[in-house]
C-alpha cells in the first residue's frame, strides 16, 4: 500500500499545469466509449484519441473511460477536445492527489480513490480515479485496468434501471456511488481480519502478531485520510448549484452522502478496535509475564528457608553439636521437607499456586 509517497516531489518547482505522471507505468492505454440514449446504445474500444472528437457535441450521453494514464499526451489531447482546464489535467496525472471536488464553468471535476483488498497479503491497495462531468458526457481516468464499474456497464448494455433514461449527471453519480460502495466490501474483509487477529491475541500473542496490528493501524489511518474527504465531496455536491446536476440527481447525492457517513462510522469503529486490540495484546503479554514471575517467586520463596538451613550446616566450624549426631543428616532432611511442604500448603490455600 502506498502510505507516505514521495513521488509528488517529482513535480516540485514545475510551473502549474505541467503534465508529469507520478505513478508507476502500466500496460498500454485503453480507451473505451459508451454512447447511448433511451433507445440506442453503442460500445467500442478506440485506437486513437482523435476519435473522441465526434462525441463532444453529440445528442446522446457519452462515457469515455481511460485505463492507464502514463501517456500524458493522450490526457492532454482529451483535455483539448473537451476544453479541460490545465490544472485538471495536472491533477489527473499526479496520482497522489487528496480526494477533492472542484467546480468549473463548464464541468465538475472529482478525484477519488478506489480500494482493493488483497486476500493473500491481507493488505489494502488503491488507485486514483478522476471523474469529470460535462454537459452530455462523463470522462473517467484510471491508473490500471480493472475497476468497480462493471455493473454500471452491464446496466447500460441491457438498459436496466433508469441509467439510459436520464442525463450524464446520473451516470456521474453512479460512478461515484460505485466507488463509495466498494469501500463496504473492503471494510468487510478488514473486519474479518480484525476478528481473526483478536482471537490470535487471546490465544497466542507474539511479535509477528504485534507487527500485524501495527500494519493494520497504519492502513486504517491511511484509509481515514483517503475517505474523510469523500464526505466533503458529497456535501459539496449536495450544496452546489451546478447547472450540470439536475434536481432528481441531487436526491441520489443525499443517499451518497449517507453511504459515505456509514463508511466513516465503520472506519472509526475499526480504528478503535485496532487500538483496543493493541492494548489487549499488551495486557495479555503482561499477564503472562506476571504468571511466570509469580511461579518463579513461589519457587524462590520455598527454597529460601531451605537454602538458609543448608547454609548453616554447610559451615566448617569444628564444634557444631549436630555434626557428630548419628541422626543429624536425616533430621536436617526432615526439617527441610517439613518447611518446604508447609510453604506449598500455605501457597495452595492462598491460591497463589
Amino acid at each position: 500500500m502506498r502510505l507516505f509517497s514521495s513521488r509528488t516531489s517529482k513535480t516540485a518547482g514545475l510551473p502549474p499545469g505541467t503534465l508529469l505522471y507520478t505513478g508507476d507505468k502500466t500496460e498500454e492505454v485503453k480507451i473505451t466509449v459508451f454512447d447511448y440514449d433511451s433507445e440506442n446504445f453503442s460500445e467500442k474500444t478506440i485506437e486513437s484519441v482523435d476519435e473522441c472528437c465526434e462525441y463532444k457535441d453529440n445528442e446522446g450521453i457519452t462515457w469515455i473511460n481511460v485505463d492507464g494514464i502514463h501517456d500524458v499526451t493522450i490526457v492532454e489531447k482529451l483535455g483539448e477536445i473537451f476544453e479541460l482546464h490545465p490544472l485538471i489535467l495536472e491533477d489527473i496525472v499526479n496520482v497522489d492527489q487528496r480526494p477533492k471536488y472542484e467546480e468549473f464553468d463548464d464541468n465538475i471535476f472529482i478525484v477519488a480513490r478506489m480500494f482493493r483488498y488483497d486476500e493473500k497479503s491481507r493488505k489494502v491497495t488503491y488507485e486514483q480515479v478522476s471523474l469529470i462531468l460535462g454537459k452530455d458526457w462523463v470522462l473517467s481516468f484510471q491508473e490500471i485496468p480493472g475497476d468497480v464499474f462493471e455493473s454500471i456497464r452491464d446496466r447500460i448494455r441491457t438498459g436496466k434501471g433508469r441509467i439510459r433514461k436520464v442525463g450524464a449527471d446520473y451516470l456521474f453519480y453512479t460512478l461515484l456511488d460505485a466507488v463509495v460502495d466498494s469501500y463496504f466490501s473492503v471494510f468487510e474483509r478488514i473486519g474479518e481480519h480484525i476478528a481473526e487477529l483478536e482471537d490470535q491475541v487471546l490465544e497466542d500473542p507474539n511479535d509477528y502478531l504485534r507487527r500485524q496490528i501495527h500494519i493494520l493501524k497504519r492502513e486504517l489511518i491511511f484509509l481515514r485520510k483517503s475517505i474523510w474527504p469523500m464526505r466533503d465531496i458529497a456535501s459539496s455536491l449536495q450544496r452546489g448549484q451546478n447547472i450540470f446536476l439536475t434536481e432528481a440527481t441531487e436526491l441520489y447525492i443525499r443517499d451518497l452522502y449517507d453511504h459515505v457517513a456509514q463508511v466513516i462510522d465503520t472506519l472509526e469503529t475499526y480504528r478503535e478496535m485496532a487500538s483496543s486490540m493493541l492494548d489487549t495484546y499488551l495486557s495479555v503479554v503482561s499477564n503472562r509475564m506476571n504468571e511466570i514471575m509469580k511461579v518463579l517467586t513461589i519457587f524462590a520463596a520455598i527454597f529460601i528457608p531451605l537454602t538458609f538451613i543448608a547454609g548453616i550446616y554447610g559451615m566448617n566450624f569444628e564444634h557444631m553439636p549436630e555434626l557428630s549426631w548419628k541422626w543429624g543428616y536425616a533430621a536436617v532432611w526432615g526439617v527441610m521437607l517439613t518447611v518446604g511442604l508447609s510453604l506449598v500448603i500455605f501457597f495452595k490455600r492462598k491460591n497463589w499456586l
